[in-house]
């Protein structure tokens, strides 16, 4: 019997520059279970979307170093052929909500085409059928069926992104991958779509890893958040329980101190300095430079601890 809808194992992804080798994802283990939600939170530049493109094995020509386990459902998928994985496990098992979503429509090709398209392709089924379910799915993401025959430029933003989402759902995969699915819209369309998503997780059970650099809204969706700082993960807690009102490791805590609250007046802070190249990162503590708890243990890479309420963390504090 599979315990785990996603096990995570030192996984690494390193890319060739002409500076030097960047070390984006660094040892990286994570888990998660069927019908969970999963924040990764952190910084720009720090490793959140390198992590899932290593996940989804969407690599780009410079990869110097992958390596690692990634097991999805029992199934260890890097070991699979390239071809096996495109096939059976990219977009039927998982699938991706990528960035910026205009970007991800073709303008040429109608919505509803571009939509239907993974059943064609993957399930082999006719345009008319595809196109059937297609509408189904917008129905639930809450776009107008007449939408499918229009084209990219003819939707708003927040519309943009439900097709998308649409795309991501239509599959019926285990897992969604959802790449800062809010970001460059405005408000009231942020929250609309993070009342879908809350409304497809609570309906149908759905797994979602949420990517963003905002701590406020993984607070609609996710059920444990990763903080994830200079391509290691420093800190796995219950976001609800844990997270938002304890963190642990010292950037969790200055990453929530920045975060503005409407029920308590505080004093906002800032993280001082900038986050280390990862090109020839420090040996220690990466937070170290930064940290305003820094001991002379810092000098030594911490290991992952885990605690006794199931939260891990990677500082020498919690030794």
């Amino acid at each position: 019997m599979v315990d785990k809808l996603l096990q995570v194992k030192d996984l690494s992804l390193y890319f060739k520059t002409t500076k030097g080798v960047v070390q984006a994802v660094d040892g990286v283990a994570l888990d998660m279970d069927s019908g969970e939600a999963l924040a990764i939170i952190g910084e720009s530049g720090c490793g959140k979307t390198s992590l899932i493109r290593a996940i989804l094995r969407l690599l780009p020509n410079n990869v110097h170093t992958y390596k690692g386990s990634v097991v999805l459902l029992g199934t260890d998928i890097m070991k699979l052929p390239e071809e096996r994985f495109r096939t059976q496990v990219r977009w039927r098992q998982i699938s991706l909500v990528a960035q910026a979503a205009m970007n991800a429509l073709n303008p040429v090709v109608r919505v509803g085409d571009q939509v239907s398209e993974p059943l064609v392709i993957h399930q082999r089924l006719g345009k008319k059928a595809a196109l059937v379910q297609a509408a189904e799915v917008f129905r639930m993401v809450g776009v107008p069926t007449d939408f499918l025959s229009r084209y990219a430029f003819e939707l708003s933003g927040g519309m943009r992104q439900r097709a998308i989402l649409a795309m991501a759902l239509i599959s019926e995969p285990n897992l969604v991958v959802l790449d800062e699915p809010t970001s460059a819209l405005d408000m009231l369309t942020q929250a609309n779509i993070m009342n879908v998503l809350k409304g497809i997780k609570r309906d149908l059970g759905q797994s979602f890893i949420f990517i963003t650099h905002d701590v406020a809204t993984t607070s609609e969706l996710s059920d444990r958040g990763v903080v994830m700082y200079a391509g290691q993960i420093v800190e796995i807690s219950s976001t609800a329980e844990q997270f938002y009102l304890n963190p642990l490791h010292p950037y969790s805590q200055k990453l929530m101190a920045s975060v503005p609250t409407l029920k308590q007046k505080k004093e906002l802070e800032f993280i001082p300095g900038q986050p280390p190249s990862l090109i020839g990162p420090p040996t220690g503590c990466r937070f170290a430079e930064r940290c305003h708890r820094r001991f002379d243990l810092c000098d030594q890479e911490p290991p992952m601890f885990s605690l006794e309420d199931g939260r891990q963390v990677k500082c020498w504090l919690y030794k």
